[in-house]
């Protein structure tokens, strides 16, 4: 129960300050032997105020309460 705490403390805080998630993917399009082309794509993962402060007080909750 203190790692789910834990993760959602920190879920919380990054949707708090940052406003969600991203990280960067890189695909490979083309492989055609010795000619490799690859594309970045930056994905991510919004999270509202709302659901960031919700989250922050849920891990707390799961933390101080849980054993």
């Amino acid at each position: 129960m203190k790692i789910v705490g834990i993760l959602l403390v920190v879920l919380g805080v990054l949707g708090l300050a940052a406003g969600g998630l991203s990280w960067t993917r890189t695909n490979t399009v083309i492989d055609a032997g010795p000619i490799e082309l690859k594309a970045t794509e930056r994905e991510s993962l919004p999270i509202p105020p709302i659901a960031g402060g919700l989250l922050l007080v849920a891990g707390v909750v799961v933390l101080t309460k849980g054993k």
